[in-house]
């Protein structure tokens, strides 16, 4: 029995130690957990109504002094500093105007050109006419030549009858006697009496207006691009007008030209109304005193009645402000007889008062300056003679001659 009590006693012991064990432990435990430090609330939301803070001052900086304020005159600047200069940005540079050639003289210059285009129709006529015998069949060639070179039947039946009548009646037969012959009746046949200025001048007192038409791929504008500095060569004012509001690089390839001389272009919106343009164009060129005002018109197709229409309109248009002067088909001269079909629609519908051939250094066809003017009852005034900007020229019969049959 008393070992039995000393077992339970022992037993009891341990119980009581572990569970004062046990019990330590769990005070550190949760001691522990206690001291551990929980994470900062949120910063409270700043208040806006409050005035800012004043700035912290560092210990190592000196109380503000009062000091009293220096105007901008007493103020010194940096040793070597000089005064302040704000440059301006260089101006755009305006473009060199250019100084045309005198238009005098400058089919001469342009001869050779010429002649190298319509060697064949000079040179062919005096072969034939040189013949030992002009017989039928020789005249004939002589009519083939012409009427290939684009002369026109009527023309050429006149020319061949007068040359026949004075072979026979002078007895002409030496190389140069031919040759002076055949220029005479050349002269005659293009016509020397026609009155080729292209009129700049306005009855009223105004500027002269002329008006440039013609079909698509004729070179109306730079035509009158070129024209612009034959008038300016002869010392003329010019306003160009870009009345083809249709094409968008025409307005700026006008004013390109105009540029270049010093001439002054009015312009419209793309795709405005083109009569607009041009009474706008007088209207300025009568401001500026201008002694000349060239309205470059859209290309038509003389195919197209509302087309055509239009340009009737353009003319009616810029006559109310003044009198047109000149109204100047533009023929592409490679196109030979079908330039005669533009030419009579277009005189249909605006009077025209002269031609301007362009093209003409490029076909062997000058025949058609005799054929136009048959068909229109108005003068070549003005032929092109190649790309260059001076390469336009006034059209002189004897000069025009004298290249087809050469020295």
């Amino acid at each position: 029995m008393a070992d039995t009590g000393a077992v339970m006693d022992i037993v009891i012991l341990a119980v009581v130690i572990a569970v004062v064990v046990l019990g330590a432990l769990g005070g550190l435990i949760v001691g522990s957990r206690r001291k551990k430090q929980l994470p900062p609330p949120p910063p409270a939301a700043p208040d806006i109504t409050a005035p800012p803070a004043e700035p912290h001052v560092g210990e190592e900086a000196e109380t503000p002094r009062e000091e009293p304020r220096r105007t901008i005159e007493e103020v010194d600047l940096p040793a070597g500093a000089g005064p302040v200069v704000i440059e301006e940005p260089p101006a755009a540079e305006a473009p060199e105007i250019e100084i045309p050639e005198p238009t005098a003289g400058r089919l001469v210059r342009l001869r050779a050109r010429l002649s190298r285009s319509q060697n064949a129709l000079g040179k062919g006529l005096l072969t034939l006419l040189s013949r030992e015998h002009l017989d039928e069949d020789t005249w004939e060639e002589i009519e083939d030549t012409l009427l290939t070179a684009d002369v026109g039947v009527q023309p050429t039946q006149e020319l061949v009858d007068r040359l026949r009548e004075r072979v026979k009646v002078l007895g002409t037969r030496t190389p140069a006697e031919l040759r002076v012959l055949l220029r005479e009746e050349l002269i005659t046949l293009v016509g020397p009496e026609m009155d080729r200025t292209v009129h700049t001048e306005n009855a009223a007192g105004g500027p002269g207006v002329v008006m440039v038409v013609g079909v698509n791929g004729t070179g109306k504008t730079t035509t009158t691009g070129k024209l612009a500095r034959v008038l300016v060569a002869d010392g003329n004012t010019v306003v160009l007008g870009a009345a083809d509001t249709f094409r968008a690089a025409a307005a700026d390839q006008l004013q390109t030209w105009g540029e270049r001389v010093g001439a002054h272009t009015v312009r419209g919106p793309e795709a405005g109304d083109p009569a607009s343009v041009a009474f706008d164009a007088v209207k300025e060129g009568k401001e500026m005193a201008a002694d000349a005002v060239l309205i470059d018109t859209a290309g038509r197709l003389h195919t197209k009645t509302g087309l055509m229409d239009e340009l009737g309109k353009v003319k009616r248009v810029v006559e109310k402000q003044a009198p047109l002067d000149e109204v100047l088909l533009v023929l592409d001269a490679t196109t030979g007889q079908n330039g005669l079909v533009q030419a009579r629609v277009f005189a249909e519908v605006v009077d025209i008062t002269g031609i301007v051939l362009t093209k003409l250094d490029g076909t062997a066809k000058g025949g058609i300056v005799v054929a136009v003017q048959r068909e229109l009852g108005v003068p070549v005034k003005l032929i092109g003679l190649g790309e260059g900007p001076d390469d336009l020229a006034p059209f002189e019969p004897e000069a025009f001659v004298d290249a087809l049959i050469g020295e």
